[in-house]
Formats: C-alpha cells, structure tokens, sequence
C-alpha cells in the first residue's frame, strides 16, 4: 500500500507542477510536499520542479535551498538540472555555488556536468575559475567530449583568452562547425579580424559546411578587415545554398558591403530582405556615412521614421557622421536641437557630442565647436580634441590648435605624434623657446622626431570611423 501512495502523490505533484497556472504560492506548498514524502531524490520530480522554478523565476528561493540542504540521497541527473537551469538564468553564478556543493560532497559528475558550468563561467568571464574546471576535466577523463571541449573553447574566447583557445583547439581529436565558429567569434570579438578570416579560409579547408552563425561572424569579421572578395564569396554562398536571407544575415551582409565600401550592393541586399529591424537600418545609415553619402543617409533616415522605426543613440550618431562627411551644418544642427530637447527619447552622448564638435570644426565654426565642448555634460575626448586641433588647422586657428594639443598631450603622454604636432605649431608661430622646450621632452621621453603631421590627422579619421563602428 505505501508504494502505491507514492506513486500517487507522485503523480500528483508532477501533475500540479506542469500545470499552467502554477504560481509562486503553490510551488512554495509543492517544496514543503516534497519535504515532508522525502521525494528530493526523486529525479523526474526534481526536474519538474526545477523546470518550474526556473520558469517562475524561483531558482534561488526555492529550488537552490532544497537540493542544497534538504537532499539525503544526491543524484547527478539533479545536480546537471540545477547546473543547466542556472546557467541559462540571470544568475549564473549560482551555478558555481552548486559545482564546489557538487564537488565538495564527492557527488558524481558526468560529460554532462562541464557545459553547464563552463557555461556560467564564461557569461561570468571568470577565466581563473574556468582554467581550475579545465584541469579537472582532463583529470577525470571528459576532455575528448566534444560537447566539452567546445564548451572549453567558448570559456577562453569569452575570456579574450585566444591563446588557450588555439591550444584547447588543437588539442581536440573532434572538432564540428561549432567548434570553428567558436574560433572565429572569438578572433572576431577580440578584433583579430585577419586571424578570424583565416581559421575561416581553414575551416573551408577541412570541408567544415558553416552554418548561418559562423557566417554571421565571418561577415563581422570581413566588415572589420576590409575583406571585400570574402564578403562576396559568403553572399554567394548563402544564394548557393537557397538560404532565407532572413534579418540577421541581411544586416550582417549590409553592415559588410557598407564598411568595405560597396553599400550600393548593400541597399540591394536591404531591397530582397522580407524583415527589418532597427539594426538593419542603422546598417544602412552607417554604410551611406561611411560613403560620404550624407544626403542619401538623410533621406534613408526619414524613410526609417516614415515606416515607423525609431531611431536609437546608433541611428543619431550615423545620421550626425553623414553630416559630418558632407558638411551638413545646418542639418546636423537641426538634429542635435532635436535630440538635445528630447524628440528620440534619450539624451546625447558623449559620441553625439563628438560629432557636433567634429561637424562645427571642419567647418569653419570654432568658437562654436569649443563652446559646445566646453558646456556639454561629459569631460573632452580624445576624439573631440583630435577634432579641434583638425578643425584650428585647417582654418588657422593657432590658439586652438595649441589648446587641442596639449590637451591630447595630457590624455595621452606617451603619443608622441602630438609633441611633433606642437613643435611644428610652434615652429611656424616662430616661438622657438616653447619650440625647444617641446623638443626637449620629445628626447626626455625617447620619443622619434621623424613624425609627420599627416598622422595626427589619419588619427582623427579613424575616430571619427570608430563612432559608426
């Protein structure tokens, strides 16, 4: 009779614990039922309940205390529940409370246990944390999974720990598409675009077949290198293969030909895409920026509203870029009054600030570039002295050229372009003390004296690039 009252309640519990409108009340009444019929080790319960918990958002209240402290028969099967719930929650770092609870009370562990807990630890970027788990899997025999291996792989790359990954890499007899896709992400994010490229072109080599999230880093990676014939050949390939060109393949394909200058073939790619989103557009706003199109990215920028997207802190600095490159001032005005009064739903940036600044400089409008970086809500950038002192050169404005100077000099001593710059400055004000004493920290601080003035402005180029990017 007792095992038939079991499996009734059982039944029961697990009945009541896939119900629909099971809330927080009853599942606290559930934990005290499991208590007191000592149903703990009850594995198909436990994954019920934890499945509730989870989606309750009562990990920590209900399922962390009873599978910690009220568990007289541990499980493993429970143990990886718990571990893959909480790698998947917003609290990953229960997960390793439950691995030194799992190790510390010598419960098993499996090839299931590590993906888990690799898991958390790299949403956690816990990279010393992860090195000990990775020594315990190679003592304990489960490196040759490659569920395991490729969870390893993903732990260093999340880390920037690129070095560890190659090793983690080599050193695995299996390696699958998500292995590789692992490898080109993580050169990708840790911005070694060539290096991503290349274990792609390696990954081709070994008749890996990518799937739709390797090629989405591959793209990152071609937009990031200027890798034009890759992006293309990738574009090919996904018409070869009859894939749905669906929002994040487009937008990734659009963000490639827009950095590799070719966005003309990016808006053609926008024409066949079924769905859009805000990403999509911004992709689009940025490649016509970055074309020096800045009456074209106007007019995609009201279509964007026209169509009911609102524009977020992405769109306004594309929009203010383009303005910048085709010296828009009384448009790129118009927008930042807008923004400044609330029209988009968010305060400029120090970004928006930079693209002010740079617009009113190149511009011929010093005062007014240097008033606004003096009264904006932020501490100057290097990117907004770098525009000033490009701004007071180009249109004679000595004083502000050795204001924005010596500012980068501050921000950053061991630049020596920007010694080279005041030297120069000083040179052609025909204020050879000042000169000298510039000169002189030039040799204090073993700088070169052979830099030219054409790097401080490929500098500032390039910052302006980085706020689109």
């Amino acid at each position: 009779m007792i095992p038939q009252k079991i499996n009734g309640t059982v039944a029961r519990i697990i009945h009541l614990l896939t119900s629909y409108c099971i809330s927080p009340a009853h599942l606290h009444q559930l934990q005290a039922q499991l208590i007191l019929h000592n149903l703990q080790s009850n594995t198909t319960v436990a994954h019920h309940f934890i499945t509730a918990c989870h989606s309750l958002n009562l990990l920590n209240s209900a399922a962390f205390p009873l599978y910690t402290t009220h568990i007289t028969q541990p499980h493993t099967f429970i143990y990886n529940t718990l571990l893959k719930a909480f790698s998947h929650s917003k609290t990953p770092q229960s997960s390793l409370i439950i691995y030194s609870h799992v190790h510390k009370n010598s419960i098993l562990v499996n090839n299931y246990t590590f993906p888990f807990v690799l898991k958390s630890l790299a949403e956690l970027r816990l990279l010393k944390e992860g090195e000990i788990v990775h020594g315990q899997i190679i003592k304990w025999g489960h490196f040759g999974d490659i569920y395991v291996g490729n969870s390893l792989l993903n732990l260093y790359a999340s880390c920037g720990d690129m070095n560890s990954c190659v090793e983690v890499f080599d050193e695995m007899l299996l390696r699958d598409v998500v292995s590789w896709t692992i490898m080109i992400k993580g050169y990708k994010e840790a911005g070694k675009h060539d290096d991503a490229l290349i274990a792609f072109e390696r990954m081709r080599s070994a008749e890996v077949v990518p799937n739709q999230v390797t090629m989405v880093n591959a793209l990152a990676a071609c937009a990031g290198f200027g890798g034009l014939d890759m992006g293309v050949w990738i574009h090919e390939f996904i018409e070869r293969s009859g894939w749905e060109l669906d929002v994040i393949l487009g937008t990734s394909l659009i963000d490639m030909y827009g950095k590799c200058g070719r966005i003309e073939a990016g808006l053609l790619v926008f024409e066949k895409m079924g769905e859009k989103n805000l990403f999509t557009w911004n992709a689009v706003i940025k490649g016509l920026a970055l074309a020096k199109s800045g009456k074209e990215a106007l007019s995609w920028f009201l279509r964007m509203e026209q169509e009911g997207f609102k524009p977020d802190e992405v769109t306004l600095i594309a929009v203010l870029c383009a303005c910048v490159h085709s010296g828009l001032v009384h448009i790129g005005r118009q927008l930042f009054s807008s923004l400044i009064h609330g029209k988009y739903g968010f305060s400029p940036s120090v970004r928006h600030y930079a693209c002010m600044v740079d617009l009113l400089a190149r511009s011929g409008f010093l005062e007014e570039a240097l008033r606004m970086s003096r009264g904006m809500p932020f501490e100057p950038t290097k990117s907004i002295w770098g525009a000033l002192l490009s701004g007071g050169r180009a249109h004679g404005s000595q004083e502000l050229s050795e204001l924005a100077a010596w500012k980068l000099v501050e921000l950053e001593p061991g630049n020596s372009a920007y010694y080279v710059v005041l030297a120069n400055l000083y040179a052609e004000m025909e204020r050879w003390n000042d000169m000298e004493k510039v000169r002189e920290l030039i040799k204090e601080r073993g700088f070169r004296k052979d830099l030219g003035r054409s790097k401080i402005e490929l500098e500032h180029q390039d910052d302006a690039l980085e706020l689109l990017s």
